[in-house]
């Protein structure tokens, strides 16, 4: 029990419970914000009693307030040269949760004894975010400049992977605190810039400018601290970074799409191998000839045989049991490296390549079954989703039926996965024959468009699965919750199983099976999977 108390405690962020008044119940961690961590005994006292009185102030409002509107209440304070984040979350009427952090953002703004304590550990996505949603804001309504530069930097990942997580944030962390550290040179005009984590591998650079020279004059500056080697102890380690560009009111006109343009541009730079400050308008112009290469590049890697496809295991969710091996895309080019579906199969599709690439994954899954089938149980199924075009194509029926008769993957332990707007879109006769020939028939993406009830109960169904986006955000949306309850309503309405996807931890399972979802993937069930790589390893290192 002690350890657990020391563990609550090395916490960062202080976690406190108070009372409505402001009357201090509890109190855990707190190791990044020690200014503000009460001292042993203050349960039962007021705010007042330990912080000063507009902070203690400013969280009674937070808590009052979301207390009133029963959600979560924010507010940025400063309490001498710190800088903090508050958020409050209602417990019942008359309590609240308040977690209190460092507000850990790099700006060319801050004084060097300021930017040097803030850079000391790693910055807050939630409070960079925000501060990016009111930078925008303020440049819209007074139509003033603003650029965000998007920094992928390659060899994180890496060492959180191979070492630890915790010696990547080491690094990220000495990476943040170099840049702070860096002279300020007054005789370059150089814009104000704040610059804040974005994910694990991607940092994000905010300059109030859209002078390009300026933008990468600042943006190649810091790419060239980053690319310094960093010394954690004795191991010394070399980051890569790319950087990509997008500018206010040319590329974009809102964060997310200014974000995901920036994101864009950077990814081209890493494509391109490039030291140099990619700016998003230039990588549209190269864009187009991107989707030429990789169309021409597909079409060899179709005739090839060179996509291939990686399984994850479905499983019952209340005993774990594997239930199918669900396959999907995947191709290693041999200078991209990996690259992602969402990349090649739109210029499949627009390119006149997809039904060809869907033909060639009924060739990988024989191939792939005659692998697998010696270490599964009988009852085990292989699932794969063809491409719509494929789906929806005259001669789609006979080739499955080809497909069968050459009697080496059984009809019964074959799953056709068919996209909500493919099943849809095809008559209703075409999934009549499937379901003759033994095929099992599972509705994918299930709650993207919901398709016609009538339609869902006349097919010949075996389930229907639920798209991601909705089941990862299960635990903490309300509106997922409504709609993964439906589906699944739905599917048990229909005699159906409901499928989840992306199920990650035991919550999510646990939730998915109150509702009556039985079966579900995700990395809850990576370790198991694990025999799925041992048996498809051997087969491709058989083809190289």
């Amino acid at each position: 029990m002690n350890d657990r108390f020391a563990l609550l405690d090395a916490l960062p962020d202080l976690v406190l419970l108070l009372r409505r008044d402001g009357t201090l119940v509890s109190v855990t961690g707190g190791c990044n914000v020690q200014d503000l961590r009460p001292v042993n005994g203050s349960e039962g006292k007021d705010l007042e009693s330990f912080w000063p009185a507009p902070v203690a102030q400013l969280i009674r409002q937070l808590a009052r307030r979301a207390i009133a509107i029963r959600q979560a209440a924010e507010a940025d304070f400063t309490d001498g040269e710190s800088r903090y984040e508050a958020r409050v979350t209602p417990q019942g009427p008359d309590r609240v949760i308040c977690v209190i952090r460092a507000s850990l953002i790099v700006s060319s703004k801050e004084n060097p004894a300021a930017r040097d304590e803030v850079a000391q550990t790693l910055p807050d996505r939630r409070g960079f975010l925000r501060r990016l949603k009111e930078s925008m804001s303020v440049a819209s309504l007074k139509e003033q400049p603003l650029a965000v530069v998007m920094v992928r930097v390659d060899g994180i990942l890496d060492i959180a992977q191979v070492i630890d997580s915790k010696v990547s944030d080491q690094v990220i962390g000495i990476a943040f605190r170099r840049i702070s550290q860096q002279p300020i040179d007054d005789s370059v005009s150089e814009p104000p810039w704040y610059m804040g984590q974005f994910a694990e591998n991607l940092l994000v650079l905010v300059l109030e400018s859209s002078n390009r020279d300026l933008i990468d004059a600042c943006a190649s500056r810091i790419c060239a601290s980053l690319r310094e080697p960093i010394r954690v102890g004795e191991a010394v380690f070399r980051l890569t970074p790319y950087s990509g560009v997008a500018i206010l009111g040319q590329d974009a006109s809102s964060p997310e799409t200014l974000l995901d343009h920036a994101r864009a541009a950077a990814i081209e730079a890493r494509r391109a191998g490039s030291a140099h400050v990619h700016f998003f308008s230039d990588t549209l112009k190269l864009r187009s000839l991107a989707r030429m290469d990789i169309a021409r590049e597909l079409r060899d890697a179709i005739a090839n045989h060179e996509l291939r496809l990686k399984y994850t295991g479905r499983h019952d969710l209340a005993s774990g049991r594997l239930v199918a091996l669900v396959g999907y895309l995947k191709w290693i080019h041999p200078l991209r490296g990996e690259v992602r579906p969402a990349e090649f199969v739109g210029v499949a599709e627009t390119t006149g390549l997809a039904v060809a690439l869907s033909r060639s994954v009924l060739q990988c899954l024989r191939e792939d079954f005659r692998s697998f089938k010696p270490q599964l149980e009988d009852d085990v199924r292989i699932s794969f989703g063809a491409l719509r075009h494929h789906v929806l194509g005259n001669g789609f029926l006979d080739e499955i039926a080809d497909f069968l008769s050459a009697a080496e993957v059984p009809a019964g332990r074959v799953e056709l996965r068919i996209a909500e707007r493919s099943f849809v879109a095809q008559d209703a006769s075409v999934w009549q024959s499937l379901a003759k020939l033994g095929v099992q028939l599972i509705v994918d993406e299930v709650g993207r468009q919901m398709s016609s009830l009538e339609l869902l109960a006349r097919a010949p169904l075996s389930g229907l699965q639920l798209d991601r986006s909705w089941v990862t955000a299960l635990a903490y949306d309300a509106v997922s919750l409504k709609v993964c309850r439906a589906a699944i309503g739905v599917a048990r309405a229909l005699n159906l199983t409901a499928i989840g996807t992306g199920v990650d931890d035991a919550r999510q399972r646990d939730l998915l099976l109150d509702l009556g979802c039985h079966e579900g993937l995700g990395d809850l069930y990576d370790t198991d999977d694990a025999l799925i790589l041992a048996c498809v390893a051997p087969r491709e290192r058989g083809t190289k």
